[in-house]
């Protein structure tokens, strides 16, 4: 079965819009804030001090001493792969709580150069930065006929382009994840604009993108399915980042920093659910002698946390 009917298949079985008619919730909706902008707030509790736990004793996690004896809220025990439990339900837990994440918008083409392709990927991470390492996860094995068409290339061609999503081309980049069949090309259908100069790959940097980063594959692995045994279910990705790109009015004159306020990136939720980043506070990382005390003052919080028998 072609990768596009595979997936198509998939997003029927994990029915990942809940709206009956998503048109109808979404006019129902107050129209987008061009208004909001991204700005700093203080913390959540700017007074909060070593040992004081979380900081809102109103959100359902009951009081300390409710957490001490077991009270407050319970938890229910998942296990992933219980009798009847489709896989599909695994996608859909993860994806909702493993968030927000960010976005790998990959730009590939094939080893003949002549076909591209264009896709987001929320399974993405920054792991290392010297040298600058990426992984992305794709459920896709690297097997002829079943691989994502973006993995398919990053085999062939062991090269891509990372872009990053902005709220101004967000529509654009989400109708790339459409089910098309490989050799159609996401450019036409996003309208988005390749740019053919990079300085170490022979793939497109998206124009709109604030940042692009382009990279070669340093590893491709595989991991078998738990639930079917000997079938190969995804595979991760681990990209160099070999050469980066920034929009002037983006990048401080040093080139180390982006600046959030530009970039307004987006980052996935669960289900169809975009997140926007408009609000964002400062937290220093505490030093253990200067702020806790050392072990000394480490010692003066160990009596509230006793060992369990």
């Amino acid at each position: 079965m072609a990768a596009a009917e595979n997936t198509a298949k998939w997003e029927e079985q994990i029915k990942r819009n809940p709206h009956p008619d998503f048109d109808k919730v979404q006019a129902s909706r107050p129209p987008w804030d061009a208004t909001s902008t991204f700005r700093y707030t203080q913390t959540a509790k700017p007074d909060w001090k070593f040992g004081d736990g979380a900081n809102d004793k109103s959100s359902g996690s009951g009081s300390d001493s409710e957490l001490a004896a077991g009270a407050g809220p319970g938890h229910v025990s998942i296990d992933p792969y219980a009798p009847g439990r489709p896989t599909g339900f695994n996608y859909k837990l993860l994806i909702s709580a493993i968030v927000p994440r960010p976005i790998a918008f990959l730009s590939t083409r094939s080893a003949d150069g002549l076909t591209t392709n264009l896709a987001p990927f929320s399974y993405f991470q920054l792991v290392a930065h010297d040298p600058p390492m990426f992984v992305i996860g794709f459920a896709s094995a690297l097997e002829a006929g079943r691989a994502k068409d973006s993995v398919r290339n990053l085999l062939e061609q062991g090269e891509c382009v990372i872009n990053i999503i902005s709220e101004f081309f967000i529509e654009a980049a989400n109708s790339t994840s459409i089910n098309a069949p490989y050799g159609v090309s996401e450019w036409d259908v996003s309208g988005l604009n390749p740019v053919y100069d990079c300085e170490t790959v022979t793939c497109a940097r998206v124009r709109e993108a604030i940042f692009s980063i382009e990279g070669k594959v340093e590893s491709l692995r595989e991991f078998e399915s738990r639930a079917t045994p000997g079938r190969k279910n995804a595979t991760m990705a681990t990209i160099e980042g070999t050469h980066f790109w920034a929009r002037e009015d983006a990048i401080n004159d040093e080139r180390n920093i982006v600046d959030p306020r530009v970039l307004r990136p987006i980052s996935r939720l669960g289900g169809i659910t975009y997140g926007r980043l408009t609000e964002a506070f400062e937290l220093q990382r505490p030093d253990f002698e200067k702020d806790l005390g050392g072990r000394e003052g480490a010692a003066k919080l160990e009596s509230k946390h006793p060992a369990a028998n």
